[in-house]
């Protein structure tokens, strides 16, 4: 079992299984792209599959696996089949930008994964093609429906809000959540890599809009299947849920149960930590079982109580590369 210095029992695993992606959202990535890292750089299935091994045995008990975009790495499935098997894993989860997830939905669920998050920040198409630099929005939302006829459960919808963005489209996003049976969380735009640029601005506090919904008294909470921070409603007669992470305007880092693996190895304590504890060079330098169970156990030590986004001037990772 892993327990940090405050007490937090950390049993969540966010996997990133590589660095790219299908697209360029406005938010993530620059207009120009990004220098990818040589597939060298980047841990094989094999590697991952030991790290998550060790892992699962020190008590992760739910496994996220992200990206980029985890669907355009090849044998993604093969490995997720793998993974699913680990004794001791309880839940194999997946995020997506949901262009791939129609053709993939069934394979994923034959391959043990159990759940799977959508990132959707718009219903509008144009508004999609634009914000996301060439998105097809059509594409998503077969692959939310397939996600649901195969039987991923829950399908959730993270939906980043900013404004100038999409936040006069909340209202759409609660009313999607009533007619399906999906969960919409909204999420606030954290000032990391790419966003601390695009979005000094945009930010929209979502606490406000959280009570209001809370004080409306047509809204009673429901949490679905997860380990994640969001708070969530459910609308009445709805046959979803609504929810909000607030990750900055009333944060969460009490309750955090989380450890994230970049593509390259570096195991992070925190999403905007800039500490990390480097499994690669174990892993490639000939190091033991032991030796990850070390690397592990010192991460969890150099977890902070909480996060310093709000403070601004720092010099963040790209979310394409840490698995946000």
């Amino acid at each position: 079992m892993l327990i940090d210095a405050r007490g937090r029992r950390i049993d969540y695993l966010r996997v990133s299984v590589t660095d790219r992606c299908n697209l360029r959202c406005v938010y993530c990535l620059p207009y120009e792209g990004v220098e990818l890292k040589d597939h060298v750089d980047i841990l094989s299935y094999e590697e991952l599959e030991r790290v998550i091994e060790v892992a699962v045995s020190m008590g992760i008990r739910t496994v996220r696996v992200t990206g980029g975009e985890p669907l355009v790495r090849k044998g993604i499935v093969g490995f997720l089949e793998r993974i699913s098997r680990l004794e001791g894993l309880r839940d194999l989860a997946l995020t997506t930008n949901g262009q791939l997830l129609a053709a993939m939905a069934q394979d994923l669920k034959a391959a043990g994964v159990r759940r799977v998050n959508v990132s959707l920040d718009t219903l509008r198409p144009e508004r999609y093609r634009e914000v996301t630099r060439g998105g097809r929005l059509d594409r998503v939302l077969a692959g939310i429906e397939e996600a649901l006829r195969v039987g991923l459960d829950p399908v959730k919808i993270n939906v980043v809000v900013a404004r100038g963005l999409n936040e006069d489209e909340i209202g759409d996003f609660i009313e999607l959540a009533r007619e399906r049976p999906v969960h919409v969380r909204f999420i606030e735009l954290m000032p990391l890599g790419e966003a601390e640029r695009w979005g000094q601005d945009r930010h929209v506090t979502l606490a406000p809009v959280m009570e209001e919904i809370a004080a409306s008294g047509e809204y009673e909470v429901a949490r679905p299947t997860g380990s994640g921070p969001a708070r969530y409603w459910r609308t009445a007669g709805g046959r979803g849920t609504i929810g909000f992470i607030t990750a900055l305007s009333r944060h969460f880092c009490g309750e955090c149960n989380r450890l994230r693996l970049t593509a390259e190895g570096q195991l992070h304590p925190c999403l905007a930590a800039q500490t990390s504890v480097d499994l690669r060079a174990i892993l490639r330098g000939g190091g033991n079982r032991e030796e990850l169970v070390a690397a592990f156990r010192r991460a969890v030590v150099l977890k902070p109580g909480g996060h310093d986004m709000s403070d601004g001037g720092k010099e963040l990772r790209l979310m394409s590369r840490i698995g946000g």
